[in-house]
This record gives C-alpha cells, sequence and structure tokens, in this order.
C-alpha cells in the first residue's frame, strides 16, 4: 500500500470539488482550482493511482425508490469470537436493507445504516433478519428524523 505524504492547499479543494460533484468536468474542476487543465488532470490521476479517490458512484435519494425509513441501529454480539464477527457480517452483506456496516468500538459492536419503505417493513428487517441471527445479543434502533448535514456522498 503507498501512502501520500503531503496534500497541499490545491489538492485538498481538488478533492473537496470532487467530492461535491464527482462527474464535474475537468475544465471546470481546473477553473475552481486555480490550475491548467492539464495540471488539475494530473494531480486527480495521481489521486486516483495513490488510492487517495477510490473511486465514483451515483449518489442515490433513497425516498425516490420509496426508501422512506431509515434507522441508525446499534448490535451488540453474544460472543466477541472471530467467527461470531464473520458470520454477523455475512448475514449483513446479504441483507438489502443494511446500507451501512460498522465496527465500532464501545459497549456494543456495530452500527447499521438500515432503510427500508416504512415502519412495518423495519419490524420485518428487526425481527426476521437482526432477530433471528444467534450473534446477535441486544438490538437498539435509533430512528432517523432529519439530516440537516450530509456529507456522505
Amino acid at each position: 500500500m503507498q501512502y501520500m505524504t503531503k496534500i497541499d492547499a490545491i489538492g485538498r479543494k481538488i478533492l473537496q470539488e470532487l467530492s461535491r460533484d464527482g462527474r464535474i468536468s475537468n475544465i471546470e474542476l481546473a477553473e475552481r482550482v486555480g490550475l491548467s487543465p492539464s495540471a488539475c488532470l494530473r494531480r486527480v490521476q495521481e489521486f486516483e493511482r495513490c488510492g487517495v479517490i477510490k473511486g465514483y458512484r451515483a449518489v442515490i435519494d433513497p425516498a425516490k425508490l420509496g426508501l422512506t425509513f431509515l434507522a441508525y441501529v446499534t448490535v451488540g454480539l453474544s460472543s466477541h469470537t472471530k467467527a461470531s464477527q464473520i458470520g454477523f457480517e455475512a448475514a449483513m452483506a446479504e441483507a438489502p436493507e443494511v446500507r451501512e456496516c460498522h465496527n465500532i468500538t464501545g459497549t456494543i459492536e456495530y452500527l447499521l445504516r438500515v432503510e427500508t419503505a416504512d415502519l412495518a417493513s423495519y419490524k420485518h428487517f428487526h425481527t426476521e433478519v437482526l432477530g433471528v441471527l444467534p450473534q446477535v445479543h441486544s438490538i437498539t434502533t435509533y430512528v432517523l428524523m432529519d439530516s440537516p448535514k450530509d456529507e456522505r456522498g
């Protein structure tokens, strides 16, 4: 794995602009950051080559797909073994409702971002997906009401 040792102010600006709009043209990006198009393209390609830019993707609006119920869910495991983690993570990888799964520190092991159509759909996920896993000891749900700042992109 190769690391970039230092990113200057222009590099940070390039990354900021690309994180806002990954489809921005190189010419527009170069204008916004104050570089020539060729110099800007070289920098972007170097970020890609070094893995600073991992990829580009479309940001989907879940509500436009009928997924209007969003919750963050904490999950505590019944056993703190590698096998338990692997089993749980495999189950989450197969669950389409789970948009993010993070192994975290603290009193619980996982934080999930779950998107479903409604409360009834979430209840099904809670009971029939999470609730039946032998690795799961505890589940706490935090229902999202609003997102005044969301930079996940």
